[in-house]
């Protein structure tokens, strides 16, 4: 059986093969710059807001790095609880993709394959620092990519979603 591909597909090329050569942790951050009083009797649970970075750059033929960055802020009672960022890193290797797809792959299908490693090594960190478990949400890679196509350079290694 034979596959064509569509040409408004948002898939990667038929028959391409991914190789993940490595994953790692790029930068890990930690800040408890309120303790130990930020421990005090208060048991309400601190305001949180996320932020996330999704770049790319190619490092050899076709060996790109994506690095995932996700930052977490915490204030209780209006002062910093904790501030927790992560550049979370792939290698991935790719076969040939035409450009709309392979910048497809490195800005919404690498991180998806990076997040559930990225947010577990952040949210033990957070645990780690002293406060109770955070719960991070999935993130809709396509939407933050869609949302920020026109940001995005035309380069295929390199952006940010």
């Amino acid at each position: 059986m034979t596959s064509e591909k569509s040409a408004g597909s948002a898939a990667p090329d038929a028959a391409a093969s991914v190789t993940i050569t490595a994953q790692y942790i790029k930068d890990l951050s930690f800040e408890n710059p309120n303790a130990p009083q930020i421990f005090g009797s208060n048991n309400l649970p601190p305001d949180i807001s996320m932020s996330v970075n999704v770049q790319s750059r190619q490092v050899g033929e076709q060996a790109y790095e994506v690095v995932l960055t996700m930052k977490l802020d915490s204030k209780l009672d209006g002062k910093a609880a904790f501030i927790a960022e992560l550049a979370y890193a792939g290698v991935f290797l790719l076969p040939p993709f035409s450009e709309e797809n392979l910048r497809m792959f490195l800005l919404v299908e690498a991180p998806r394959i990076l997040f559930p490693f990225a947010r577990s090594s952040l949210t033990n960190a957070v645990r780690d620092g002293g406060f109770p478990h955070v719960m991070i949400s999935p993130i809709d890679f396509m939407a933050l990519y869609m949302a920020n196509k026109d940001n995005i350079g035309s380069m295929p290694a390199a952006g940010a979603a």
